[in-house]
């Protein structure tokens, strides 16, 4: 049990893990009942299932060490293009304090994934920026369609 947690079984490959703890359970319950063939038959099934959770965590961290890097990515083109647009902008700067402070909102999410990842929290660093990309697409287009003169305040009446 202690190599299936060494390697990331408990989360990346929880249901296996699981599993390994029932069997030594029913192991430990056995042996409470003098019960020793039981109790090896238990403990024997637990060692198997551990080890394969230790494998199945394998498999399951590096898809989602690949998960991550897939969302840091798209997570940071994003920014980019938001931080594009709002440089080539011609709103007046109060008008882009929302995308201004979505583009902040990034910077902080991008920052904690980065940290998650580094650490080898790749499940963490994926959550961190979900999401994100939904919320910076809309404002992206936003800012698109105000630079080809589609403002969205009507133009001044002249008198």
């Amino acid at each position: 049990m202690d190599r299936a947690r060494k390697a990331g079984a408990d989360e990346y490959a929880h249901d296996a893990f699981a599993a390994a703890g029932n069997a030594l359970k029913q192991a430990h319950e056995a042996v409470a009942q003098r019960d020793y063939r039981l109790a090896l038959s238990h403990a024997l099934d637990a060692s198997e299932r551990a080890d394969d959770a230790a494998l199945q965590a394998e498999t399951g961290r590096s898809r989602a060490r690949t998960e991550a890097e897939r969302a840091l990515a798209g997570a940071t083109a994003a920014r980019r293009q938001l931080e594009a647009r709002i440089k080539a902008s011609r709103l007046a700067p109060r008008d882009l304090r929302a995308p201004s402070r979505l583009l902040s909102d990034a910077d902080t999410a991008l920052q904690e994934a980065r940290a998650q990842f580094d650490a080898g929290h790749y499940v963490q660093a994926r959550d961190a920026v979900k999401g994100l990309n939904s919320r910076i697409s809309p404002q992206i287009e936003a800012l698109e369609l105000t630079g080809r003169g589609r403002a969205a305040r009507p133009p001044k009446k002249r008198r």
